[in-house]
């Protein structure tokens, strides 16, 4: 009886060693992260799948006016787009080397959680619920921005940049579903002691569509969001938007937008921080796409960064020139910033969180050394 017992358990030991795949043999591999999220189930790093893989995947809004707009011809343009770009630059040697997927609000973080796409830089507002709730991982902020309201003063009359939510008790309301802004207006309405009725959707374009409608009096999302949206109706040429106004002047919230990285992997997470520093840098000290190849070695500290002492960029996985490459084929923040939401939006850096820190702004990186 012992003989058999000590038998059954000789083989039991085998299979469970075989199902075990202790010796590599029997695990299961994956063609990338559309199937099993990097950093998690198998040990492969996001930087080691984009290499791999040649392109980066980055999930944008793609109807986010100044952010990320899908263009007729399938191009990607925005501030939203050019750090994606700016991250494959960065990692791959070339900014052109990105595809873009546009995914809702309620769509984006499951994406990025699912291993869909490799970083999330969507108008995503870092909070304390997202930071630690689900599995995300915000990265440096690039745009300070802050909820407002927008209206027509044919609804509203007594409306002015300095008037608040009070004003517009009784208003149908568009707003994203699934976002910061739903939130914040519900809790605003409820604060001023006045009713309002939403209408949530999934897409900016039909929250847009919906209120041009006459579906809703008024539409609510980041100030920038709605700065755009009047300024593109203006230019095609809708004589509403003379009448819309946007108030309150101060924003009813802090929104602090930047990229989502997935918990877990912190070397791709330093790597997105370090290109979005590499532009803050280059600005601060006026190296821009046009001269950085005469001014990167004016400072030890540019000279670090842009690959002259190669060894901090390599030892993070990239070439020595990694973040010389994001300036030359991105350009700095103040670039992507004037490209992006000055010059065609009229959204200005002046007097706004999104200076640099010596002007009275946020907008500050670590030392590159």
């Amino acid at each position: 009886m012992l003989k058999r017992l000590a038998v059954l358990f000789a083989v039991l030991a085998l299979v469970a060693a075989a199902c075990g795949g202790g010796n590599g043999a029997e695990t299961t591999t994956t063609e990338g992260p559309e199937t099993t999220p990097p950093g998690q189930e198998t040990g492969d790093s996001t930087l080691a799948l984009v290499q791999a893989r040649g392109k980066l995947i980055c999930g944008v809004s793609g109807s986010a006016i100044g952010f990320s707009e899908t263009q007729a011809d399938g191009t990607t343009t925005g501030f939203d787009a050019d750090y994606c770009r700016a991250v494959a630059a960065a990692v791959l040697g070339d900014a052109s080397a990105v595809e873009f997927r546009a995914l809702t609000a309620a769509e984006r973080f499951e994406a990025l959680k699912n291993g869909e796409i490799d970083v999330l830089i969507r108008n995503s507002t870092w909070t304390q619920s997202r930071d630690g709730d689900i599995g995300v991982q915000f990265a440096t902020t690039t745009y300070y921005d802050g909820q407002q309201i927008l209206a027509s003063t044919d609804a509203f009359p007594n409306l002015t940049p300095d008037s608040g939510i009070a004003d517009i008790d009784g208003a149908t309301v568009c707003v994203n579903a699934g976002t910061t802004t739903e939130k914040n207006i519900t809790e605003g309405a409820q604060v001023s002691g006045i009713t309002i009725t939403l209408e949530t959707y999934d897409t900016t374009a039909e929250t847009q569509e919906s209120f041009l409608a006459g579906t809703c009096d008024v539409y609510t999302t980041d100030g920038s969001g709605l700065f755009g949206f009047r300024s593109a109706q203006a230019q095609s040429g809708n004589a509403a938007a003379d009448s819309w106004i946007i108030f309150p002047t101060a924003p009813i919230s802090k929104e602090p937008l930047g990229p989502v990285v997935r918990q877990g992997d912190d070397a791709w997470f330093d790597i997105v921080n370090w290109t979005v520093f590499a532009t803050f840098i280059a600005d601060e000290n006026g190296v821009t796409s046009g001269n950085v190849d005469d001014t990167m070695d004016n400072t030890p500290e540019l000279t670090r960064l842009f690959g002259g002492q190669g060894e901090i960029q390599t030892a993070m996985g990239l070439s020595a020139d990694a973040f010389l490459q994001v300036i030359k084929q991105v350009g700095n923040y103040g670039e992507i910033f004037e490209k992006n939401l000055t010059t065609p939006l009229g959204l200005l850096r002046v007097g706004s969180f999104n200076e640099q820190w010596f002007d009275g702004g946020l907008i500050y990186a670590p030392p590159a050394r």
